[in-house]
């Protein structure tokens, strides 16, 4: 920046030479160009520009020629959005703080839709004259609109769940009406099923992105036809939003496409997904006070063989980590894919030995390294127990949830609570979201129910329909141990399984007391 500085002819501005400039320009440029953090200088009437390094992916193709230059002249397309912000601090009427203040900036080649988070402060003289106004900014674009998309899918998710769909146009009349409300991300939007006419997205082919949605499969068996917003950049990070979309309404349609196919003849694809998959979920370990029961199932429908898995053990410092998950997909492809996300889960969690949101996350990063393109839920829990809560027979459940089921508490009295928490995203995404760590205390008595949606999911009863059914089979089942709970459970929901079902139970017991029976 020192020469970028040097270049420009400050006389012929409105600041005037460098030698003229105020002491307290002078120390505010000082103090501007060491930061560390996006900051720019807007002075006198005219807001002249001075900005530091850090500032230079806000402007963009707008740096150089903005150094120097008025404010209204580098941004005449936000202008009329800020100026009365900058005004207002000029005329000495307080600070001003906004978060996530949406402008449409042209930059990158367009008007682009961006969010700001900023402080525009007075700079003053020494006789308390105000001379400028110090802006200190972070951009906020991809948080805001990440989350924003994050609410779509959760919507969609929850519009499709609740419905016990029957067909093509059943499933269309809940999706389209969801999609076609997101106007800031989808500008247009269909989806294009064999035998159902697709309605045109419009004009603007240039902005116009088709996906398969089941990209798995050899044919195709349909499509997600969106047009991007205007405002939005065509980059990986849309094109993944626009994969998930199309994701969370494969795993939809794989529901429908169950309810009219018939058996095929796929016995040995089944019997290698199965074997693969009974390969891996070896008998968990049981800790000290803690009895862990597992369950794999796999699907009666030949098809529907694919990635749900579960895993229990302990890290070097005897804590429980207990993961259950289900990777998108029900094929051979998808069994691989599992054991790669199971054996990974298992190697950065022990390997990191840090909190389930923090191991999630290193999970995403280990996924995109290693290549493996697959979408996954999963619930990854640690059962930790502080000296001052052995001493009173308590343990601290501490999970994270990356879209799965929300697992469930058998607390010791009987009552049942469903550990809801704020969706979060799908592992193998590319979304910098924070995940989120989520704790609860785990007494003597008590149980924890993790399970894939195999268990609860049918085609007459949606995902929170199922939960209900959940929490009243386990109410009043506190005397049971985990193996038990896993036979009432089965008993009840696995008679027909349209779907592996997974499902894991620990099972929190007094220090003084025996160890329950182990499964035979």
């Amino acid at each position: 920046m020192r020469n970028t500085y040097r270049q420009v002819d400050w006389a012929a501005t409105a600041v005037g030479p460098v030698a003229s400039w105020s002491p307290a320009l002078r120390a505010a440029v000082n103090l501007m160009v060491r930061s560390k953090i996006g900051a720019t200088l807007l002075w006198g009437p005219e807001f002249v520009l001075l900005y530091n390094e850090a500032y230079l992916p806000i402007l963009a193709e707008k740096h150089p020629a903005a150094l120097g230059r008025p404010a209204r002249e580098v941004f005449p397309e936000v202008w009329p959005d800020i100026q009365p912000l900058l005004t207002s601090v000029l005329a000495g009427e307080g600070t001003v703080a906004i978060d996530d203040f949406r402008l449409l900036m042209r930059r990158h080649r367009m008007l682009e839709e961006s969010y700001f988070t900023f402080s525009y402060s007075a700079v003053a003289a020494d006789d308390g004259t105000i001379e400028g106004v110090l802006d200190i900014v972070a951009e906020t674009t991809a948080q805001v609109i990440g989350h924003r998309r994050l609410a779509l899918l959760s919507r969609l998710t929850g519009r499709l769940a609740d419905l016990d769909l029957d067909s093509p146009h059943d499933f269309l009349d809940r999706a389209l009406p969801v999609l076609r409300a997101a106007t800031d991300d989808l500008d247009a939007v269909d989806i294009h099923l064999p035998g159902v006419t697709p309605v045109a997205p419009g004009s603007g082919a240039e902005r116009t992105l088709s996906v398969r949605l089941a990209a798995d499969q050899p044919a195709d068996d349909g499509r997600l036809i969106v047009r991007r917003s205007e405002h939005l950049p065509d980059d990986d990070a849309y094109r993944e939003f626009v994969a998930l979309l199309a994701a969370t309404l494969e795993r939809s349609l794989a529901r429908i496409r169950a309810r009219h196919s018939e058996r095929r003849s796929a016995s040995l694809e089944r019997e290698m997904s199965e074997s693969l998959q009974r390969s891996l979920l070896t008998a968990p370990v049981q800790p000290e006070h803690l009895q862990v029961a597992v369950r794999y199932r796999p699907a009666a429908e030949q098809v529907q063989v694919g990635g749900d898995w579960y895993d229990a053990f302990l890290l070097p410092d005897g804590c429980l980590t207990v993961v259950v998950g289900d990777v998108t997909g029900h094929d051979r492809h998808a069994a691989a894919a599992m054991a790669q996300i199971r054996n990974l889960a298992r190697g950065v969690s022990y390997t990191l030995q840090k909190p389930p949101a923090r191991v999630l996350s290193g999970l995403d990063a280990a996924m995109s390294g290693l290549a493996v393109n697959r979408y996954a839920t999963a619930v990854l829990a640690q059962i930790e127990q502080s000296p001052e809560d052995a001493l009173r027979g308590l343990r601290t459940l501490r999970w994270s949830n990356a879209g799965h089921p929300p697992p469930i508490l058998l607390h010791a009295d009987g009552t049942v609570e469903v550990l809801h928490s704020h969706p979060e995203t799908l592992l193998g995404t590319r979304w910098k979201i924070g995940r989120s760590d989520h704790t609860a205390t785990l007494a003597p008595g008590s149980s924890v129910v993790f399970y894939t949606d195999g268990l609860i999911e049918r085609r007459d009863t949606g995902l929170d329909e199922g939960i209900a059914g959940l929490v009243g089979l386990l109410t009043g089942k506190q005397h049971q141990t985990a193996e038990q709970i896993c036979d009432v459970l089965l008993g009840h929901f696995g008679i027909t399984t349209e779907d592996d079902i997974v499902l894991a139970v620990v099972h929190a017991y007094a220090a003084h007391g025996p160890r329950p029976p182990a499964f035979r």
